[in-house]
This record gives C-alpha cells, sequence and structure tokens, in this order.
C-alpha cells in the first residue's frame, strides 16, 4: 500500500470572512473535534494534511486555513499559488458575512490558477433559528459562480465531509489539475510570512 508521502497531493484554499467558521470546519474534518473559533482567529495561515479517497484511489490534501481579517489579505494572496481547488465559507447566521462573498470570490478568481475548483459553504447550521441567509440565496451564488454548494455545522458534524469529498471529485475529474497534484505528491508549502502553521495527519 502506498504511502502518505507518495499520493497525489491537492492543495485546497479556505477562505472568507473572519469569524465564518473556516477553522471550526478544518479542526472538525480533520481531528472530529468542535472549536466556537470564540476566543482566538486564525493568524496568517494554518495547515492541516487529510488523506481522503475518492472513487478508489487515495489522496492526500493540503488544507491552508487563511485568516479573515482585511490586515492578512496581502499574505493570504501568496498562498492561492498551486492551489487545485478553493472553498469559500460564509456564516448563514450572518448577514454581513454572506455580503462579502462576492468579493471574495473575485479575489479567488484572480489569483488562483486556471481552472481550479471553487465550492461554497454556508456554515453554522446549528444556529438555523438565527438564520440571516436563506439557503436559496447560497444557491444562487453558487450557481453564478459555477460552483457547488452545501450548508453545514461544524458544531454537529452535519454535512462536514460533503465539500471537501465533491471538490476533490471535481479537481479529479480535470486531467490538468490532477497532472499538476501528481507532479507535487509528496510537498507540502508550510510558512511565508510567519503565519502560524500546524500540520496532521489523520486518514478519511
Amino acid at each position: 500500500m502506498a504511502s502518505d508521502e507518495s499520493l497525489p497531493t491537492l492543495k485546497i484554499l479556505m477562505i472568507g470572512p473572519s469569524g465564518a467558521g473556516k477553522s471550526a470546519l478544518l479542526i472538525r474534518y480533520c481531528d472530529d473535534q468542535f472549536d466556537s473559533e470564540s476566543s482566538t482567529a486564525t493568524i496568517g495561515v494554518d495547515f492541516k494534511l487529510k488523506k481522503l479517497s475518492v472513487h478508489g484511489k487515495a489522496y492526500r490534501l493540503n488544507l491552508l486555513d487563511t485568516a479573515g481579517q482585511e490586515r492578512f489579505r496581502t499574505l493570504s494572496n501568496s498562498y492561492y499559488r498551486g492551489a487545485h481547488g478553493v472553498i469559500l465559507v460564509y456564516d448563514i447566521s450572518n448577514r454581513e458575512s454572506f455580503n462579502a462573498m462576492e468579493r471574495w470570490f473575485e479575489e479567488a478568481e484572480s489569483n488562483a490558477m486556471p481552472g481550479a475548483v471553487m465550492y461554497l459553504v454556508g456554515s453554522k447550521m446549528d444556529k438555523a433559528g438565527a438564520r440571516q441567509v436563506k439557503v436559496e440565496e447560497g444557491t444562487e451564488l453558487a450557481e453564478r459562480h459555477g460552483c457547488g454548494f452545501c450548508e453545514l455545522s461544524a458544531k454537529t458534524r452535519e454535512g462536514v465531509r460533503k465539500p471537501f469529498v465533491e471538490i476533490v471529485d471535481a479537481i479529479v475529474k480535470n486531467p490538468q489539475l490532477l497532472n499538476a497534484a501528481n507532479r507535487r505528491a509528496g510537498t507540502v508549502a508550510v510558512g511565508g510570512g510567519g503565519g502560524e502553521g500546524y500540520a496532521s495527519g489523520c486518514a478519511c
């Protein structure tokens, strides 16, 4: 059986406003733990490694969680280099978070490499009682940008795997992106600008 280091590596960036739930989603998906993000915000960029099998083929995901604060935007832009996919996250209980997504799409489309797969996520589904953004609005925005969409809750685990499975499925169906992943197998970009980084391997 192939070692994790020999697997094709797919680089996936997670972006969106501060407090949208990016870190909580990443921690839930990789470690099956819940972090409310109420006490700390990502500084620069954090990353984790995750092994995921799609259609019987294993891939190593290099998942980068970027800071949403304006003062880190220049730093984050450098991390788009070589990214095969971008997951854009907003908070369904925060209208301002959703209204900012057009700007995030614009940033991703300007900085990501040609053919990179975009995927929109509405987080904090557990706050449905405080919902400020309708499912239909998220669906419409995703359709406008030609990307996948789902809502999920890192707190309850509902839907957490879906965006990762679907974005990887879309990436591996694109031969050019898949070839780029094969060339980068065994490499992980770390550091750059003093951002905090951490990595952990966890099989799906």
